[in-house]
């Protein structure tokens, strides 16, 4: 799985959980790297944060579901800002999943679980 996250604590989180249940994991912070560490990684899952620096996760979605090679993988987004209207926004990009932070830990192994 890859995690897109720029909170050090929350990447820490997301991937422990994930190590936790047995699951391969890459995490990264810096969403202007996702394009080409997917490819190399070949991910079963994107985990992605929408409020990044640099790029936008939904930017970011759309850029992955326009890929060939990607456009297959699944991809969860997790987001602090739950506005309005942001998770039809976030699911018409292209993620089949969303969860809202503070997350669930029941919750997000749940929607993981799900998506594989």
């Amino acid at each position: 799985m890859l995690v897109v996250e720029d909170n050090e604590l929350n990447l820490k989180l997301f991937c422990d959980l994930l190590r936790a249940h047995g699951h391969e994991v890459l995490p990264l912070r810096d969403g202007r790297d996702v394009l080409r560490q997917a490819r190399d990684f070949r991910p079963d899952l994107f985990i992605m944060d929408i409020h990044l620096p640099h790029v936008s996760g939904v930017d970011l979605i759309i850029s992955l579901k326009a890929d060939r090679e990607l456009s297959p993988v699944p991809i969860m987004a997790v987001t602090a800002y739950a506005g309005k209207g942001d998770e039809e926004r976030i699911r018409a990009a292209g993620a089949q999943a969303y969860v809202s932070k503070p997350i669930s830990v029941l919750r997000f192994v749940e929607q993981v679980n799900a998506l594989l």
